[in-house]
């Protein structure tokens, strides 16, 4: 396993790095649905993985909101 990575301004959270291999046609299919939602790969990846858990009743109690859509703000 990695060490959790800063995210965000003065490492407000820690993630934590995953290698994941998939089959190419799998990889192609999700980078266009990222594309379409305006997400990153990395960021389509999770929101399917939450949902996952979510659904079947083992979402973590103390994981933080997943940030929206599109580019951050500037403010």
């Amino acid at each position: 396993m990695s060490p959790a990575q800063p995210d965000g301004p003065a490492g407000a959270s820690s993630r934590r790095a995953v290698l994941l291999r998939l089959d190419p046609a799998v990889h192609e299919a999700l980078a266009r649905w990222a594309a379409d939602d305006l997400r990153s790969l990395n960021a389509q990846v999770e929101l399917l993985l939450r949902r996952a858990l979510a659904d079947a009743g083992r979402a973590p109690t103390t994981a933080g909101p997943q940030r929206g859509p599109g580019r951050p703000r500037k403010d």
